[in-house]
């Protein structure tokens, strides 16, 4: 007797099954034993800071994006029988990529993007943090005196970085701010709460939608928001970062660094050198 896939999908659904994609859940490497303990200090210096209405912003770089005519992956409501028609291979083109830097403020629930046209690298990272501050932490925290930042152990605010420090010292300088900060264990970057609480609905409001000028994308992240009130702002960066700049003995001397005495390598202080 045969029987057809309808059947057989009805039959599945009776029994509590249903189509359901892959979960990134059971975790590879070796979690370290200090792991969920790092995770307990982050938990607990954030709460501190909010408490006394301090700044504690969540950072990241979003992945790279093509600018251009270029498929983007989920669906969009469109005309039936009339889906936008992209390029069928994800070559670069003459415009780029585009790589969007994003700081998340937990005491506001508010997000800033700042999305660059050149290298992804710590001076990018910094910058976009600067901006940010310009443009929204000077507002909302006018008597600062500390900023706590987290973020994941690599990449362009890696925790080995030379640059992503001694550019931490010159925005440290520049704002008068003491820069605590906090890096995730390897292979946790998931917890970060920028992650779950504004890339994602930055991704799902452009889902299906292709990113063909920078001015789409900025405008979508821009337009994010979710029922529990976030709001997140955009600008263009259009600087040019140098890849691969080495940091010299001398400048990396002249950081003005605290080294937490639990796991100094993921928690430390950057203080202005006038201090």
């Amino acid at each position: 007797m045969s029987v057809s896939y309808v059947t057989i999908g009805n039959i599945l659904e009776e029994m509590g099954y249903s189509l359901q994609q892959n979960r990134k859940y059971t975790e590879s490497g070796n979690a370290g034993p200090d792991r969920d303990a790092q995770f307990q200090y982050i938990n607990n210096k954030a709460k501190e800071f909010m408490n006394n209405k301090n700044p504690v912003i969540s950072v990241d770089a979003k992945k790279k994006e093509l600018i251009g005519s270029y498929k983007n992956p989920g669906k969009e409501y469109a005309p039936k029988g009339n889906p936008a028609k992209v390029n069928d291979h994800d070559f670069e083109g003459p415009c780029g990529k585009a790589c969007p830097y994003g700081i998340y403020d937990l005491n506001f629930n508010e997000g800033f993007v700042n999305v660059g046209l050149s290298a992804d690298t710590a001076e990018f990272a910094v910058n976009s943090i600067r901006e940010w501050w310009r443009t929204m932490g000077v507002e909302k925290y006018p008597e600062a005196t500390c900023l706590y930042i987290t973020a994941d152990g690599g990449g362009s605010n890696g925790r080995r970085n030379k640059l992503w420090k001694t550019s931490l010292q010159s925005f440290a300088n520049e704002t008068g701010l003491n820069i605590h900060v906090s890096h995730f264990p390897p292979g946790t970057s998931k917890w970060n709460k920028i992650e779950h609480r504004m890339f994602a609905f930055i991704s799902k409001n452009w889902r299906g939608r292709p990113l063909e000028t920078v001015e789409i994308i900025i405008n979508l992240i821009s337009a994010t928001t979710t029922s529990s009130g976030l709001k997140v702002a955009c600008k263009l960066d259009e600087k040019v970062y140098e890849k691969g700049k080495v940091v010299s003995n001398e400048e990396l001397s002249g950081i003005n660094i605290t080294m937490d005495d639990w796991h100094g390598e993921w928690n430390y202080i950057i203080a202005p050198t006038n201090q």
